[in-house]
């Protein structure tokens, strides 16, 4: 996040009251003075806490919940940004969750009481979270896995397209009288020629060997690097004409002139331009929903976390309060060392013995622990930066 706003969820005992809670860390922060973040302060309801030892066991699955949902988040963000052929600006406003910017949703979170019902134990809570977001996470795979398919088989068909004339497909260049039909004896084919070599073609062709008609060459196509020329000669004599093509750098195209089977090639391309088509326009759309759909989920399990940990850490009954921390540019680093100064007396540090001086020392080393904090702590991923 260098260079962009971090966000963080703090939470801290009532000291005394929930709200000097606040009014101290902004005082730390964010006054202007020190005006290093924004503070937003949100309230979790009065979940069932259940037993000491349930919490223990939830905050281990909370944190492996945590880590998966990011990185499911992170990849559908990526596939919309794939799909939006990195076009940032539109890709940032399609990452909305419940028509939301993330900044806005952060900013403003309360816990979906409707969706999530705080009469449920923490691990059901948990538990329906997680169902939610493995099923979003396996329809957005095998959507994306379609996906894929119809677009590989669309690229297959485009590089058919693509390329100069000597590896191109030619359905549509050629035309129907560029060809001798229904000759029991002639057949008629295509040759493409080096530009720098198309005077020793039309100079030369008629004698590379015997039964080649005389002036049936006709150049029907030319791009950068070659010219298309038929040529029309005897059956019997395709294979030892085609050898002498190659002496010369010549290219025979593997071609016959079949129109059900040109239509077919042309139908399927269409198709597959269609089916591709419609695909990314629906995959977009269930990537701007579901990103929405996991990124709240996620920010709730966050929220479980920060409710878990929070009675872990300060014990019961619950009385401390959640806030969300919004550093300004660059000053994340500062944020961190702030909080971990301003609570340090919740890490112990605080009852040691040695006076100012020692505590002042002991401060500095944890500060140097990029991980540590002795206030419930969690970063948050904004996705956009």
């Amino acid at each position: 996040m260098s260079g962009g706003h971090g966000y963080l969820f703090v939470s801290a005992p009532a000291d005394p009251t929930k709200q000097d809670t606040v009014n101290k860390l902004k005082d730390k922060i964010a006054s202007k003075h020190n005006d290093h973040a924004e503070i937003f302060p949100f309230s979790l309801p009065d979940f069932k806490v259940g037993t000491l030892d349930s919490l223990v066991v939830l905050s281990d699955d909370l944190q492996k919940m945590d880590q998966n949902f990011e990185s499911i988040a992170i990849k559908i963000s990526e596939n919309m940004r794939t799909l939006l052929n990195n076009d940032v600006d539109q890709w940032k406003l399609n990452l909305t969750v419940s028509d939301k910017s993330i900044d806005a949703f952060l900013r403003t979170f309360n816990w979906n009481t409707m969706k999530y019902r705080i009469d449920r134990s923490l691990k059901e809570l948990a538990d329906i979270i997680m169902q939610e977001v493995s099923q979003i996470d396996a329809l957005m795979k095998n959507k994306m896995t379609a996906y894929t398919q119809v677009k590989s088989q669309l690229q297959v068909f485009a590089r058919k397209q693509s390329g100069n004339l000597a590896v191109r497909a030619l359905a549509d260049i050629v035309k129907k009288e560029h060809f001798v039909l229904d000759s029991e004896f002639l057949t008629t084919l295509l040759v493409a020629v080096p530009k720098n070599s198309m005077t020793d073609w039309i100079n030369n062709y008629e004698t590379l060997t015997q039964m080649v008609v005389p002036r049936s060459s006709l150049k029907i196509a030319e791009d950068d690097e070659y010219g298309l020329f038929t040529v029309t000669l005897f059956q019997r004599i395709v294979d030892e004409f085609s050898g002498k093509c190659r002496e010369n750098k010549f290219t025979v195209r593997d071609f016959k002139w079949d129109p059900a089977a040109i239509a077919a090639e042309k139908k399927q391309l269409a198709e597959a331009g269609a089916q591709e088509k419609e695909q990314w326009s629906t995959l977009l759309r269930l990537c701007k929903t579901n990103f929405g759909e996991v990124y709240s989920c996620w920010i709730h399990l966050k929220a479980l976390r920060v409710f878990v940990e929070s009675v872990l850490r300060y014990g019961l009954p619950p009385d401390f309060q959640p806030m969300l921390v919004k550093t300004k540019p660059r000053q994340e680093r500062k944020v961190r060392d702030s909080l971990n100064q301003h609570y340090a007396r919740l890490g112990g540090i605080a009852n040691q013995k040695g006076g100012d001086e020692h505590l002042e020392e002991h401060l500095q080393a944890l500060i140097g622990d990029k991980d540590y904090s002795p206030v419930v702590l969690f970063p948050v991923n904004p996705i956009v930066v």
